[in-house]
């Protein structure tokens, strides 16, 4: 599986854990986040996992900045994206299970380091059940 990441200077260190932990599962990743401490714009950083998901280059995206706020809702505005903020494994869980979600946002400043790793092995290890849930996820994307 191909696993877009993206983060800005609040999601260094959590980004650095999480690559370390997939790339050691064997999953391969494109970083796309900053490595430095100082401030930069979450946008800059989540517009390019949504744009690998939307041309097919990776299967689900990562995107972590201080809240998760900005950076998710920079994402989700990007058609086909449909990016959860979690912050416990449920949610994580819940997110791909019910919403068909491709991208996990995650609040650097708000999560532990542990319960992040834990969303995320949660997140890439649920499929979608479908079913009743099919016909909402449909209806996310507006044509306009």
């Amino acid at each position: 599986m191909n696993i877009s990441i993206g983060n800005d200077h609040a999601g260094v260190e959590l980004k650095n854990s999480i690559i370390s932990l997939l790339e050691s599962k064997g999953y391969t990743l494109t970083n796309h986040g900053t490595n430095s401490s100082s401030s930069v714009d979450y946008p800059d950083f989540g517009h390019p996992v949504a744009q690998d998901i939307q041309e097919g280059r990776s299967e689900i995206g990562i995107v972590i900045c201080g809240s998760g706020n900005g950076i998710n809702m920079s994402v989700n505005k990007h058609k086909g994206i449909r990016s959860a903020l979690c912050w416990n494994e449920e949610l994580a869980e819940l997110a791909r299970l019910h919403n068909n979600a491709n991208v996990l946002a995650l609040p650097a400043r708000f999560i532990s380091e542990e319960m992040a790793v834990k969303c995320v092995i949660r997140f890439i290890s649920t499929s979608f059940e479908g079913g009743r849930h099919e016909n909402r996820v449909k209806k996310i994307d507006l044509t306009l």
